[in-house]
């Protein structure tokens, strides 16, 4: 079991720097604004708690691209990989375009969430660039699903890497109007995402197409970059449930974020500081399922149960181990972390309180997302979205409004809810998993 956790974590740590990295610019971004003002940090959490459950559901449509190609691979079949690549690559385009139009074009719906009125006036212009910013930066978790997919992963982090400084770099000029730049404030971190996204995106593309490693997939392009109506449909099945599966979760983050965002942009303030460090360490065990599911997939290719049983068990452990550590970390650095995004005082204090419940969900929150990844690899994606919706949508959002509202309890409220949905998504998806590879 050792042996199957260090090959899981070997190609897991590109896949992990490459999430952190795309995880940080966001993180960056709320920081340089938050350093304007707290209704600026606001709106950051406003936009990204909108585009939030779109955008991953996307991000759920290119993981079918990592499966098929994965499997693929298991079975020695160079021509099957390029042909799912092509198919892949214009679904989860026509993907990005839908959902890129629908957060243009209806970004007044933050007019009727019940926010703070100087918080959606900051928020809109930066939703209009976040949202075509959509369309290069699901380009390019296609082409990285493709390359994790053939367990190439350290181009896409090099790139992802690369991104960080140049965003840095974008915001320095255009949010506080540095060398001649006009100050642009909110938008100017919009359009540093924007060109970031589009640069990182072209340099993968021409890497695929023009580097040796990939040129046995680019080479049967003559014959096999057609579109089949069977390949879509294959393509469909696991994507549409990913996209489900994430999105739910992600729905239910985003809803909690709006609701707390009617208690005033102090709550919204402090809940995006304290989801900003929990989804950078969420991105940790997100790399640790998506290594799961590709090496699982690979091993279901070759209809090789005992090793998808090794690797599945080694992997769950592995997440357990890392949610112990994040727990304690939290706890330690709860006071110490607040600070670095805002200097309110009631901001702080309030964000040193989520920080703390953020803790007691590590354990949980690295347990579900593996156990999905597990399962998608074993191409289980249907009963697992049904498994997810009722521990987020029945138990755990209705718990963290009861909590918040009823009991009084505000934003850290919510946060139990949280705690008692990703628990339970936890041992729904383990528990399948493991009865899964018994009956095998």
């Amino acid at each position: 079991m050792k042996k199957e956790a260090y090959s899981t974590i070997r190609l897991a740590v590109p896949i992990i720097i490459g999430e952190l990295a795309q995880m940080a610019l966001h993180i960056i971004d709320s920081a340089m604004v938050g350093a304007i003002s707290y209704k600026q940090l606001a709106a950051t959490s406003l936009v990204i708690s909108a585009l939030n459950i779109p955008f991953v559901m996307g991000i759920g449509m290119t993981i079918s691209v990592s499966q098929m190609v994965s499997m693929a691979h298991g079975q020695k079949d160079p021509k099957k990989v390029s042909h799912y690549l092509f198919n892949g690559f214009w679904l989860c385009f026509a993907t990005a375009v839908i959902i890129s139009l629908s957060m243009v074009f209806g970004r007044n719906i933050l007019y009727h969430l019940g926010q703070d009125p100087e918080v959606v006036e900051l928020s809109l212009p930066f939703m209009k660039l976040l949202g075509i910013s959509i369309i290069p930066m699901l380009m390019f978790m296609t082409l990285k699903q493709f390359t994790d997919g053939l367990e190439y992963t350290r181009t896409a982090m090099l790139l992802s890497l690369c991104g960080m400084p140049i965003n840095v770099f974008l915001n320095w000029l255009l949010i506080y109007g540095n060398l001649g730049f006009p100050r642009l404030e909110l938008v100017g971190a919009g359009w540093a995402t924007l060109i970031t996204r589009i640069l990182i995106f072209i340099v993968l593309a021409a890497v695929i197409l023009r580097h040796k490693t990939f040129r046995q997939f680019i080479a049967p392009a003559r014959t096999e970059w057609r579109f089949s109506r069977s390949t879509l449909k294959t393509l469909l099945k696991i994507g549409v449930p990913s996209s489900l599966q994430i999105g739910t979760e992600a729905g239910a983050f985003a809803i909690t974020g709006i609701l707390i965002g009617t208690m005033g942009a102090v709550s919204q303030a402090a809940h995006q500081i304290a989801l900003s460090c929990a989804a950078l360490t969420f991105m940790v065990s997100m790399g640790l399922s998506q290594a799961g599911s590709i090496r699982t997939s690979n091993a279901f290719g070759g209809n090789n149960w005992p090793r998808i049983a090794l690797i599945g068990k080694s992997a769950l452990l592995t997440g357990v181990i890392y949610g112990v550590f994040c727990a304690i970390m939290f706890v330690l650095l709860r006071n110490v972390l607040p600070p670095v995004f805002n200097d309110n005082l009631e901001v702080i204090s309030l964000a040193s309180i989520l920080l703390l419940l953020a803790g007691v969900f590590q354990i949980s929150d690295a347990t579900q997302v593996i156990g999905a990844g597990l399962l998608r690899g074993i191409k289980d994606v249907k009963i697992p979205t049904y498994l997810v919706a009722i521990a987020y949508w029945v138990i755990g959002l209705p718990s963290g409004c009861l909590f918040a509202f009823t009991f009084n309890l505000g934003a850290p409220g919510m946060w139990l809810g949280f705690i008692v949905g990703l628990t339970m998504a936890g041992v729904f998806l383990s528990v399948r998993f493991l009865r899964k590879i018994r009956h095998h």
